[in-house]
């Protein structure tokens, strides 16, 4: 009887640890009873029924990450290229990854190269060199919405390399050094363009800054010519208001100054190089003469007439 006990007890042991199941973190196992799925262990222990109960699946939760092949690619205007990249992907469903598809990792790798070939041959191959983000784009969508029953997220796809031909290469290279060369071109007409027109505009400021200067000019020789003949004709007032009551002298002194105008005139003529003229010194002289006592004369009533204010 003892011998029995003992050994219900070890059968009883062995029982219970096969029905303990310690799942570890970023794991969940499924559980099948008599191969049917039934359940899905968390990560931790768990309790199963030994013999009836069976872990079917030990499904990764975690992301994982897998590379692309490089494979070629033609595009819709006929250039072929070398194209690989990188595939991020998350299993959020254990159940659906471990029975609805056969080798999980197999089946996304396969979908994203056909749809690589699908997006890519759409295009032309300027916009597959330079819509990467695009590519990207519509390659994410595509493969999660395909991934969806799987119970896997696809998180991420990028293309890594896009390898044209080495004739296309250096055909593109030609091409860019044209562009590049054309736009200097174009740089450099428009630099020529701009200084002729900021020259042309220099000159116009400067013919419109002369011509003000001149008329500037122009104004105040004639103001000067103004005040000049004012002068004259004042002076000619008083010449001629002496002349009225009789004064030799003022007589005199209007003919020695027109009489020295002319000669002044006569000398300063740039075709006559020597002149001889005869000259009677005694009336210039006695036109001197009256001119100084139309000064006398008036420096003595300057004279007279503040000896006046001083008296008062």
């Amino acid at each position: 009887m003892g011998e029995f006990v003992i050994g219900l007890a070890v059968l009883a042991v062995i029982f219970v640890a096969l029905g303990v199941k310690r799942v570890p973190q970023g794991y969940e196992y499924t559980i099948e009873r008599f191969g049917r799925y039934t359940r899905t262990l968390s990560p931790g222990l768990n309790l199963i029924i030994p013999i009836v109960d069976a872990v079917g699946k030990q499904i990764n939760m975690m992301e994982a990450v897998f590379d692309v092949p490089s494979q070629e690619i033609i595009t819709r205007d006929n250039a072929m290229v070398q194209v690989d990249g990188v595939v991020f992907y998350q299993v959020l469903n254990a159940a659906k990854s471990a029975y609805e598809v056969n080798n999980l990792a197999h089946a996304i790798l396969n979908l994203t190269m056909t749809n690589i070939r699908t997006v890519m041959g759409s295009m032309d191959l300027d916009m597959v060199l330079s819509e990467r983000d695009q590519i990207n784009t519509r390659l994410l969508n595509v493969v999660d919405e395909a991934t969806t029953p799987w119970g896997v997220k696809v998180t991420r796809i990028e293309i890594k390399d896009i390898t044209p031909p080495r004739d296309l290469v250096e055909s593109m290279g030609r091409q860019m050094k044209a562009e590049r060369e054309k736009r200097a071109a174009i740089l450099e007409a428009e630099g020529k363009r701009q200084a002729a027109i900021l020259k042309a505009e220099g000159a116009k400021q400067a013919v419109i800054l002369e011509a003000e200067g001149e008329r500037e000019a122009a104004f105040r020789e004639a103001e000067a010519r103004e005040r000049l003949a004012e002068a004259e004709a004042k002076a000619t007032m008083m010449v001629s208001a002496a002349i009225a009551k009789g004064d030799i002298n003022a007589i005199n002194y209007f003919v020695a100054q027109r009489y020295t105008e002319a000669l002044q005139a006569i000398a300063s003529a740039e075709n006559q190089k020597v002149i001889m003229i005869p000259l009677e010194a005694a009336s210039l002289i006695g036109s001197l003469g009256g001119i100084a006592e139309i000064a006398k004369e008036s420096f003595a009533k300057q004279a007279v007439n503040k000896s006046h204010r001083n008296g008062e």
